[in-house]
């Protein structure tokens, strides 16, 4: 009843729609969810350029189902760097992280581009090049915080080089 009601309100004078990451402010902030979705579309790269190496006879009815649903990840990881960029870029960087960083704006700026070449293309270079980028800000933002960071490969597919905190 009262969202019938509430509905009925916003019909006749809509409620101004609010989004936000965290406004109030939450101050968790972390890379490691951009990295993720990088590392995610160089992997969906990998599975559409397998099911691109397929036999003809493999590919059939399933593999236009299965490329699909890679291209449609693909598109929603690369939505998803530019969405946790967009928040570390625009809720955890203040003046100080510019002084200190004034590449930021640029770095920022050149990962939505290149999500965005990710999202156009099926090129694992892109990926990659969209996972240096990641990691030059993942780099950037831990030592904003004074925590030194190490270059590992991370532990699952594609087993790309991956920028996380050192503890300790």
């Amino acid at each position: 009843m009262i969202y019938s009601l509430l509905k009925t309100i916003n019909t006749l004078s809509p409620f101004e729609e609010a989004q936000a990451h965290c406004d109030i402010p939450c101050k968790i902030y972390d890379p490691n969810a951009t990295q993720i979705a990088a590392l995610s579309v160089i992997r969906f790269i990998d599975l559409i350029d397998e099911l691109d190496n397929a036999k003809d006879s493999e590919f059939k009815i399933s593999g236009h189902a299965q490329l699909s649903r890679l291209t449609r990840q693909k598109e929603i990881h690369a939505n998803n760097v530019k969405q946790e960029v967009c928040i570390i870029w625009g809720d955890y960087f203040k003046q100080p992280q510019f002084d200190q960083f004034p590449v930021i704006h640029t770095l920022a700026h050149n990962i939505m581009l290149a999500a965005s070449a990710c999202k156009q293309t099926v090129n694992r270079e892109k990926g990659l090049h969209l996972l240096d980028l990641v990691n030059e800000l993942s780099e950037i933002f831990w030592e904003t915080k004074g925590i030194n960071t190490v270059k590992s490969e991370c532990p699952y597919p594609p087993n790309e080089q991956v920028i996380y905190p050192q503890y300790g």
